[in-house]
């Protein structure tokens, strides 16, 4: 059996499938980096949804919140962030479920089958439909 090397970032891209009940399973080299059985999922700034270890989101958050509740960009990051954010556990076989709502913002149909592209982005991963992808990346 080949070891996987934990690394402390979340690298690579790749290529998985939506499974019943929205049920996606995260690749070997994300699972190897998640310490819990439980991430962070939250809607991004861009059409997809970000994940997060717990750690990696405690300290994540620090920033948000240095910011002042009164004015009124301090509140709109808080916003974005939290509102969306969510807790889920991964099961025995490394699968998340993503809600539907995360779904909706990510413009994915939710489908049996439907292809995703999970992408390491170093402190976290970010889960895309393929098509938003494909064109968000060709402006990179």
């Amino acid at each position: 059996m080949v070891k996987v090397t934990k690394l402390g970032q979340y690298l690579g891209e790749y290529r998985h499938s939506l499974t019943e009940r929205n049920r996606l399973a995260l690749p070997k080299r994300i699972r190897i980096e998640i310490d819990e059985f439980e991430v962070i999922l939250t809607r991004g700034f861009e059409s997809c949804i970000v994940g997060y270890d717990l750690a990696r989101w405690k300290e994540m958050v620090k920033q948000p919140l240095a910011l002042p509740a009164y004015e009124e960009a301090g509140r709109n990051l808080r916003r974005k962030l939290f509102t969306s954010a969510v807790v889920v556990e991964l099961d025995a076989q490394g699968r998340v479920v993503l809600p539907e709502t995360h779904l909706n913002w990510a413009k994915l149909d939710g489908k049996v089958g439907e292809e995703v592209i999970i992408l390491g982005v170093g402190d976290h991963f970010e889960i895309w439909q393929k098509g938003e992808w494909e064109s968000f990346s060709q402006r990179l």
